[in-house]
């Protein structure tokens, strides 16, 4: 699986991995002891294959020397692991991790499927492209960078629970998720912030949800029951279908799987994209959804709390708008993405008796993003 250390990696991979399971495949990752993965695979009971590798994105000298030593230890020990495990198909997500075991499946002769989430496929997948069985992808202008009749539109695995949620009719108050993922975003939450005193003074009827993380929380909560704007904040929303399903507008980053939920929830949203993603593939992301009248684009230096302020009353002004916008959003939702990769891999070991390997490592991530 290329690509892990964040959950927008791991928990796709993880939804691919159950479906193989339930269909009565073996199923293991590799991936390194600093990722996410190194929690959450275990959790899932699913083993982990352990390597080390690093970055050779937007790293020093010295971690470029690292990686590049690291590199064939990698490779070899996990042509070792699939060869002692009768691996049949490997199953990608990106991430400089993935390098080892692609390599190590493309020098062994072992099918490859990708999933590329993102309007612009990463270093990896783009020097890969042209060795895979098969690539999953979300948007159809990433079918360019693959071989002509390799590619498939997927999708990425989503929970259920917000392909169910019913379109919600805008009422007299407007509801506004804010999120910036679990670790929160600075960005997001300043202009939140900046934003409430123009609620309170306009006495716009608006109701805000705030997803903080934690390095924020304190801070912004005593802040928040200050202000006197209704809404709810919090560090971490458990439950996020059921924030979705209260929000008449999300206010979000543009990763992928952040785009994948507004889609399937068929929500209107302001993109957010962070501006330190690899290969800008969050503005790539937010692009393709404003193409399709699906969300706003509000660049990163753009977002203050003035334009914030100004996005949702202008959409409380005509709520036709957003039922528009979410309407086009649900059209770009693909349920069912982890059972149609799960059925690709099947088909790409046809004939073979081994077992399913999924690779998941971690990429570069900035803390406070």
């Amino acid at each position: 699986m290329a690509g892990g250390g964040s959950g927008g990696h791991v928990i796709p991979a993880l939804a691919v991995a159950r479906e193989l399971r339930q269909r009565g495949h073996e199923v293991f990752f590799i991936g390194t002891e600093r990722g996410l993965e190194a929690r959450l695979v275990p959790a899932e009971g699913f083993s982990l294959e352990k390597i080390q590798i690093g970055g050779l994105k937007r790293v020093g000298m010295r971690q470029t020397i690292a990686t590049l030593w690291q590199l064939p230890a990698g490779v070899f020990r996990s042509f070792e692991v699939m060869r002692r495990r009768g691996v049949g198909a490997v199953f990608s997500m990106g991430g400089y991790v993935a390098g080892p075991p692609v390599l190590a499946a493309v020098l062994s002769g072992r099918p490859l499927v990708i999933m590329e989430p993102n309007a612009i496929p990463g270093f990896t997948n783009r020097w890969i492209g042209r060795f895979v069985s098969h690539a999953l992808i979300s948007f159809s202008e990433t079918a360019r960078f693959f071989p002509p009749g390799r590619t498939d539109q997927t999708g990425v695995p989503v929970r259920e629970e917000f392909f169910a949620l019913p379109p919600r009719q805008t009422g007299s108050t407007i509801t506004v998720l804010i999120t910036g993922g679990s670790q929160g975003s600075r960005t997001l939450n300043r202009a939140a912030r900046e934003s409430w005193p123009l609620f309170r003074d306009s006495g716009l009827p608006v109701r805000l949800l705030h997803q903080t993380g934690r390095a924020e929380f304190d801070a912004l909560a005593n802040t928040f029951a200050e202000s006197g704007v209704k809404g709810d904040i919090s560090a971490f929303i458990a439950d996020m279908p059921a924030a979705f399903a209260a929000a008449d507008l999300v206010v979000c980053r543009a990763g992928a799987g952040a785009v994948a939920e507004v889609a399937a929830a068929g929500k209107p949203s302001v993109l957010v994209p962070f501006p330190f993603a690899a290969d800008q593939h969050q503005l790539k992301n937010a692009q393709a959804f404003e193409r399709a009248g699906a969300a706003l684009l509000v660049t990163d230096d753009e977002l203050t709390g003035m334009k914030l302020f100004e996005i949702v009353r202008d959409f409380a002004s005509e709520p036709s708008k957003l039922e528009r916008m979410g309407a086009a959003a649900r059209g770009l939702a693909r349920p069912g993405a982890a059972r149609k990769a799960a059925e690709i891999l099947e088909q790409a070991a046809a004939g073979k008796r081994r077992d399913i390997f999924i690779d998941s490592g971690p990429r570069y991530r900035n803390n406070n993003e």
